[in-house]
């Protein structure tokens, strides 16, 4: 290990070449290499497909003054930051994620005020979401993500004697999260709220919540969703646009999106148009970089790409579960309960992301993990996943004899 890697070893308590070994100085260091190759083809083809989704984006008015560059160099740049805090990352223990999960999630509540203070926070599309920290803008939401998982993970460990008790167990947890949302609906970001829920919801699940409980927690939070779309004007309109986006009244409105992701996927047939060859993307299907990449690769490299995409996100989640399946087999619970939180965090957002580009879910804010355009977005990813190496080093340490 080279002396600059020792050195944050040290400083966040571990040293993976000597610590973890030291029972047995014979340990092969090792980590689930194919997830790393997955991450990096997933990030390759998402650095390809947002060049190719944005090259167009300077003819259009709003972004005339950018290059047709822009967007590939600041999403490079994007990556190779993300990078370096994933090695970083991957540096920490788990003992240590554990002991300032409610830190985190502490300073993700603040991160998520500051932003709603004007000023502060940065208003895009009558949202305001982004703290802008110079050339750069971060989302709270992201990093809220991130926390969330962490300290329900931490929090099932610490009442797992009164699980079975709904006011000792659950309600604590879920007022946190009902903080959260509120916050998150004030922004306001809906799509964010919903993957934080199901990611709270499913490590209680895991973590072996009562099955009644977990059932009327499910009850609770679709009808809190459903008054929520019923008391909203436009959410209302995104439901019914969803329903037929075809319409005169939606084509050009709220099912405008929707409609020209639908065409670009009709258009790629099976084996698409080729790349760069998108005709959606040239100004008609708006957020083409972002929420609606996968319509343009599934124009440009047709049902064969989408297929590719959606096999890749399963086989990582499917693995990522596995690990934390381990880590609990080994008895450590919080590591194998935050590896099946990441799982649930990835999958469902691409799942998301997904029905959404392909027609089946109603239009919703949310980026293709670790694909998209969006620096916040890439960076969480690429740390949570490198946290999951992590649990997975650990794992192998401790099954090889090694000690953590």
């Amino acid at each position: 290990m080279s002396t600059l890697a020792q050195r944050f070893s040290n400083l966040f308590g571990s040293t993976p070449s000597a610590d973890y070994t030291r029972a047995n100085p014979q340990v092969a260091q090792g980590f689930d290499q194919a997830i790393v190759w997955v991450t990096v083809a997933l990030m390759a083809f998402g650095l390809v497909m947002v060049y190719s989704a944005s090259i167009a984006l300077p003819d259009n008015p709003r972004f005339a003054r950018y290059t047709q560059t822009h967007f590939l160099v600041r999403h490079v740049l994007f990556i190779a930051v993300a990078l370096v805090f994933g090695l970083l990352a991957f540096q920490v223990p788990m003992r240590t994620w554990e002991r300032f999960a409610p830190w985190l999630f502490v300073l993700s509540l603040v991160m998520l005020i500051l932003v709603l203070i004007p000023g502060i926070g940065k208003v895009v599309y009558g949202a305001r979401r982004w703290i802008s920290l110079g050339p750069l803008s971060f989302q709270p939401s992201e990093l809220a993500k991130f926390a969330v998982l962490l300290y329900a993970a931490d929090y099932m460990v610490r009442k797992m004697e009164v699980k079975e008790r709904f006011f000792r167990a659950v309600l604590p947890m879920a007022g946190a999260v009902a903080i959260v949302g509120m916050l998150l609906l004030a922004e306001p970001d809906m799509g964010a709220f919903m993957v934080i829920a199901v990611i709270a919801m499913g490590i209680l699940f895991l973590g072996g919540v009562n099955a009644r409980m977990f059932f009327l927690i499910a009850l609770v939070i679709v009808v809190a969703f459903g008054v929520m779309i019923a008391l909203s004007d436009w959410r209302r309109e995104r439901i019914f646009a969803y329903l037929d986006p075809w319409s005169e009244k939606h084509a050009l409105g709220k099912g405008y999106q929707l409609s020209h992701a639908l065409i670009a996927i009709g258009r790629g047939e099976i084996w698409g148009v080729g790349l760069g060859g998108s005709v959606e993307k040239l100004h008609w299907l708006p957020e083409a970089h972002t929420d609606f990449l996968l319509a343009v690769i599934g124009e440009e490299f047709g049902l064969i790409g989408v297929l590719t995409v959606i096999t890749l996100f399963f086989w990582m989640t499917r693995r990522i579960m596995h690990i934390g399946r381990q880590a609990i087999a080994l008895d450590r619970v919080f590591a194998g309960l935050v590896a099946q939180g990441v799982g649930i965090w990835i999958g469902f957002q691409a799942f998301i992301n997904m029905g959404v580009n392909l027609g089946a879910l109603p239009t919703k804010g949310l980026t293709l993990p670790l694909m998209s355009y969006g620096g916040s977005a890439i960076l969480m990813n690429v740390v949570a996943i490198a946290v999951v190496l992590r649990i997975d080093y650990e794992n192998r340490v401790l099954m090889r004899g090694g000690r953590a």
